[in-house]
């Protein structure tokens, strides 16, 4: 909420989405009740990612890390954010990297925006997985281990 004020003073941002989700929807991860419902392709988490990014600009980069960042569906919504780094678990990494290399930043940056005017993650993520399904060669998604 005050990247435009610490921007001055860092070089980067790393974003936890675990925690960031968790606090933005105000559910305890913790809580079994609760934690199947965390979702962080949830809008309001998005929104406040675009927010971070969108002040951070000037910075070296900003960066994804926990859940989100190995979720191939976000990785087009997060690129279209800003983001431009994913610490992604090793199991993803070539996954994701494949999915990378069939997008363009127009596409992702459209996509982003849809995605931030959906009302909820099940939104979300049925646009990101008919978007990917138009973007990606259908070779690309699933098809790395």
């Amino acid at each position: 909420m005050t990247v435009d004020r610490l921007a001055p003073a860092i070089d980067f941002i790393s974003i936890g989405t675990n925690d960031l989700t968790q606090y933005a929807l105000a559910m305890d991860r913790q809580n079994a009740a609760l934690a199947a419902q965390l979702d962080s392709l949830h809008p309001a988490v998005l929104r406040l990612i675009a927010q971070a990014s969108g002040s951070a600009a000037e910075l070296k980069w900003i960066g994804v890390c926990g859940g989100l960042a190995s979720d191939v569906l976000a990785t087009p919504i997060l690129i279209g954010l800003g983001v431009r780094e994913l610490s992604a678990t090793p199991s993803m990494v070539a996954e994701i990297k494949a999915v990378v290399r069939n997008l363009t930043l127009s596409d992702c940056t459209r996509l982003a925006t849809e995605a931030l005017a959906q009302d909820s993650a099940e939104a979300v993520r049925a646009l990101a997985a008919d978007r990917l399904a138009c973007l990606v060669q259908p070779h690309a998604v699933g098809a790395v281990a």
